[in-house]
């Protein structure tokens, strides 16, 4: 199981950035993805998941801003971030689970958003700043 994050960058308050995820050994169709953070000196911080079956879930900080999505045919999925403020400024991971789900488990259509110690494997991250 391998994800590689990448999008990051420098970006104006205001401003918007997408990210991508890169997954590979499994198939992001039967899992659940996450996007999480962490800025400096802080902890790691959820910000949004989709499930196996597409469900998407958010924290309040991000809700109406961020909208993760995923395009299984090309194995990835991509965080949104619109209206980006300083204190989205952090380093930004995506995550799976070991466990897939299918379609009769109650876990298909729901997922931890804010929860890092659900998730299994990580990828490297990518740094967002946001600074004027």
């Amino acid at each position: 199981v391998q994800l590689q994050a990448s999008g990051g960058g420098l970006v104006h308050p205001g401003g918007s950035l997408r990210l991508s995820c890169a997954a590979s050994g499994f198939s992001i169709g039967d899992y659940t993805v996450g996007w999480f953070r962490q800025a400096p000196g802080k902890k790691r911080e959820g910000t949004s998941c989709i499930s196996a079956g597409g469900r998407t879930l958010y924290v309040d900080s991000v809700k109406g801003r961020f909208t993760i999505s995923r395009d299984v045919a090309k194995n990835t999925v991509y965080l949104q971030m619109n209206n980006l403020g300083p204190e989205d400024t952090a380093v930004y991971y995506c995550s799976t689970q070991e466990r897939a789900y299918n379609s009769g488990s109650y876990y298909y259509n729901w997922c931890p958003a804010s929860s890092s110690f659900e998730y299994d494997y990580w990828g490297q991250g990518t740094l967002v700043t946001v600074s004027s």
